[in-house]
């Protein structure tokens, strides 16, 4: 098991539970550390706790009274809990660092991380440079913002492995040391405005993700974005740029025919299965990263060609009677519901719809082209309804929710029809995660079938 080398932290509070705290916590306990730990959902008969207590840990739930900071000289924050929050505003007046658990993670792994962030296509590109490095024969672990606690993987890693880690705004914002080998800047646009208040915060917290990086270090970048060329033009690392639109004399490009690395001819795009502009930047992310972490053609030819998306993130799902259904569930915002809409010619029926976050969806109008029929749901229905009207498309239903509305797709579709469910909202007016969403969008399609 790996070791906190020089950790200069000897009381620490992990606050907020849930998997990230409590992998913190027990990572701390285990480093000899002594551990309090803050959640106020928390239960005292909670598994978790009494597993904690066992350990050593102080646990306090329920509440968040000051005294949680007596004789603190660090804080492991769990990164969905808002600076806002009293204890880490009386932590940072008082001088003590605040981290999230990615910061015991970098000081864990004994092997080189390749680090991903952006505002969408995180998932998608994480998963594709492990696939590549795993059909390669190169030793990888995967981890982070994935679903997979980052220091249960970095406290095992071994150093000939490397790990594969999708990073959060959220979670970069709490770093000290983390450094990634490799680092992948997707894209940025304004989200989650609500928690970092201004579009600089929420690109400086992007920036953590190469702001440790040195001379011998790694930065692939989005060429094609203007908020990223911005944002990676003081790095100190070796930028390796990524293109959809243009030619490069280094890093990763595309033509009419296939992906470049370096100038080397990687793989024709004909063979490769995942459709979509937006999922093409994300596979030349993925091949920069997987090349220079050793993987070969083969190996990346092995999984292009057979990889149709990651669950709930333009998941191919069913054929049925000439229909194409796509789960997009994860497309929470309008920048992901635009592209998913780019990247089909064929006549497309929406779905669309969930909480409404003060949103209106003009901007989806000129990515409607394609769209003969819109069904929506939930609390943007109306919203989405005249925005429909305005694109002047001839057929818009209402649904109740998701089960509902594929159903309603099913009924108006045409052989030939791609059924998009992209939502371009979040889920929590209806079902508790994307994941829910997306499963009662597949449940239904199985349901026709």
């Amino acid at each position: 098991m790996n070791k906190l080398v020089d950790f200069p932290y000897s009381h620490v509070l992990v606050l907020g539970l849930a998997k990230s705290g409590t992998a913190a916590a027990t990572v701390l306990l285990e480093n000899g550390i002594r551990v309090r730990v803050n959640d106020l959902k928390a239960n005292e008969n909670d598994e978790g706790v009494r597993y904690l207590q066992e350990l050593g840990a102080e646990v306090i739930v329920g509440s968040h009274p000051m005294s949680v900071l007596d004789n603190i000289d660090l804080i492991v924050k769990n990164p969905g809990i808002p600076y806002e929050n009293m204890i880490l505003q009386a932590a940072s007046n008082e001088g003590i660092p605040i981290v999230t658990e990615i910061e015991l993670a970098g000081i864990l792994a004994n092997g080189p991380i390749i680090g991903i962030t952006g505002s969408n296509g995180k998932t998608t590109t994480t998963t594709l440079i492990y696939e590549m490095l795993k059909q390669s024969k190169v030793p990888a672990k995967l981890a982070g913002n994935i679903g997979i606690v980052a220091t249960d993987i970095a406290r095992e890693l071994q150093p000939n492995e490397k790990m594969v880690l999708e990073l959060s705004s959220f979670q970069l914002m709490g770093i000290q040391s983390f450094r990634p080998k490799i680092a992948v800047l997707l894209n940025i646009f304004e989200a989650h405005l609500d928690y970092h208040k201004t579009i600089d915060n929420y690109k400086q917290a992007k920036a953590n993700i190469f702001y440790n990086q040195v001379e011998d270090d790694y930065l692939i970048y989005n060429a094609d974005e203007p908020n990223v060329v911005d944002v990676v033009k003081d790095a100190k690392s070796i930028k390796v740029p990524f293109s959809v639109s243009k030619k490069l004399e280094e890093g990763a490009w595309v033509d009419q025919d296939y992906i470049y690395f370096n100038g080397d001819r990687v793989i024709a795009l004909k063979d490769i299965v995942l459709v979509g502009e937006h999922n093409l930047a994300n596979i030349l992310a993925a091949v920069s990263a997987a090349k220079l972490s050793g993987a070969s053609n083969q190996g990346i030819y092995r999984v292009l060609s057979s990889f149709v998306g990651v669950k709930h993130r333009f998941q191919f799902v069913e054929k049925i009677n000439s229909r194409l259904f796509y789960n997009d569930s994860k497309a929470t915002n309008i920048l992901a519901t635009q592209k998913a809409l780019n990247a089909f010619s064929q006549p497309t029926i929406l779905l669309a719809g969930g909480l409404d976050r003060g949103n209106d969806f003009d901007e989806l109008i000129p990515y409607l082209e394609n769209v003969k029929a819109m069904v929506v749901f939930g609390q943007t229905a109306e919203k989405l309804q005249e925005v429909a009207q305005k694109a002047s498309i001839s057929i818009i239903t209402r649904a109740i929710d998701v089960q509902d509305a594929t159903q309603k797709a099913y009924e108006i579709s045409e052989p030939g029809d791609v059924i998009l469910l992209s939502p371009a909202c979040a889920s929590w007016d209806q079902y508790k995660t994307f994941e829910e969403r997306g499963d009662m969008f597949i449940q239904a399609v199985h349901t026709i079938k």
